[in-house]
C-alpha cells in the first residue's frame, strides 16, 4: 500500500511537472507572451495536471485495458479519448472555481475560444487535452509504470517523501 501511494505520488508530480512544461512552451514559444510561472504554487508545475492525471489512470485505466468492438473495429481508443475530453473538461471547470474561490481569479480565460463556457472552458483546449491524454495513457504512463517498479523501494520512498516536503513546504509559503 505504501508503495502505491509512493509511486502514485511520483506520477502526480511527473505530471505536474509535465503540465508546467505544456503551459509555460504554449505561452512562450506559441503565443510569444513570455514566461510567467502557470502554477499556482511557487515551484515549477501545475497540480491541475497531477491531480488530471491521476483521474484519469484511476477512471480510465480499466476502459484502456478492455477490448469493445463494433464487428471488428476496436472502438476502445475512441471511448478513452471521450472519457479523457470529458473528464479534463470537468477538472478544469471545477478547477477554476476552486482557483476563484482561493485566489480570486483563475489562471487561463477562454472567452476569445468558440464553444466556450464563462471562459473557464473551451471546446478547443478541451480537444488538446485529449489528444495530450491519449499520448499520457497509451505512451507515458506505461513507461513511468516500468520506471517505477524498478525503483528500489528505499529509492522509492525517499524521492517520493522528498518532493512532497517540497511540495508542502512551497504551498504552505505560498498561501500564508
Amino acid at each position: 500500500m505504501l508503495k502505491n501511494a509512493a509511486k502514485y505520488f511520483l506520477f502526480f508530480v511527473f505530471y505536474s511537472v509535465i503540465g508546467w512544461l505544456y503551459e509555460v512552451f504554449l505561452e512562450v514559444v506559441v503565443y510569444r507572451w513570455g514566461f510567467s510561472n502557470r502554477g499556482v504554487l511557487f515551484g515549477p508545475y501545475c497540480v491541475i495536471y497531477g491531480f488530471g492525471a491521476l483521474l484519469l489512470i484511476f477512471s480510465l485505466g480499466g476502459l484502456q485495458r478492455r477490448r469493445i468492438a463494433i464487428g471488428k473495429i476496436s472502438v476502445t481508443p475512441v471511448l478513452v479519448f471521450i472519457g479523457i475530453v470529458l473528464i479534463a473538461t470537468a477538472v478544469e471547470l471545477i478547477g477554476s472555481y476552486i482557483m476563484e474561490a482561493v485566489k480570486g481569479e483563475w489562471l487561463w480565460d477562454y472567452r476569445d475560444y468558440a464553444f466556450n463556457f464563462e471562459g473557464r472552458i473551451a471546446l478547443n483546449p478541451s480537444i488538446r487535452f485529449g489528444i495530450g491524454g491519449m499520448v499520457f495513457l497509451y505512451l507515458l504512463q506505461p513507461l513511468f509504470e516500468k520506471l517505477a517498479e524498478k525503483m528500489p523501494r528505499p529509492v522509492l520512498y525517499t524521492v517520493s517523501g522528498v518532493l512532497a516536503v517540497i511540495m508542502a513546504v512551497d504551498a504552505v509559503i505560498t498561501f500564508a
